[in-house]
């Protein structure tokens, strides 16, 4: 199957691609047909933080689709030229105006449906000042028992909470992944 695609590049390659199988591959790609160039289209990478301040954890209430008005760790996209951290740490002062001093990996999240790799850190707030963010209706700290569960925005919010939960206290450990059979598919259910 071979579809068409007359589309500018800013890489400056040629613009006449077609979805085709290049050689040595298995799957279709956007390849250009005047110098070969294979245009990879591959999973975004997300990242965030755990944030904590004297036993609360920091939230953020999307203003933004998709989940609009519900909470969330603060996380997004990484940049081009950014480390993990330092885009967990630019995604949280977007997000929720917050400074902060990452400690550890949390969890790599796999979720294919969306195509997305997600890296959590943990982390904890070295002033506590915040506010929320262009992206944010609110900023808020929560206590554990306080988190609005059944107002969370994404399954993955759910298993980042609770692996933080898992290691408080704890140095030596290894970055959770996504729960058994869990593919980020559905929200946990209450």
């Amino acid at each position: 199957m071979s579809e068409e695609f007359d589309l500018p590049d800013d890489r400056g390659h040629c613009h006449d691609f077609h979805l085709t199988v290049p050689e040595g591959d298995d799957r279709e790609r956007r390849v250009c047909r005047a110098c070969g160039f294979v245009d990879y289209v591959n999973p975004k990478i997300i990242v965030g933080a755990v944030v904590s301040h004297e036993g609360r954890i920091l939230l953020v209430r999307r203003a933004i689709p998709p989940r609009t008005g519900f909470w969330t760790i603060p996380a997004g996209y990484m940049e081009e030229g950014e480390s993990v951290a330092e885009g967990a740490a630019r995604e949280v002062h977007e997000e929720a105006g917050a400074h902060i001093a990452i400690d550890a990996l949390l969890a790599v999240y796999s979720i294919p449906r969306i195509s997305q790799v997600q890296m959590i850190h943990r982390a904890i707030l070295t002033r506590p000042d915040f506010a929320p963010g262009i992206e944010s209706l609110e900023a808020r700290l929560f206590a554990y028992d306080e988190i609005p569960w059944a107002d969370l925005a994404f399954p993955s919010v759910h298993w980042a909470l609770r692996d933080w939960l898992r290691v408080q206290g704890r140095a030596d450990f290894a970055p959770f992944g996504n729960p058994p059979g869990d593919d980020g598919r559905r929200l946990p259910s209450f």
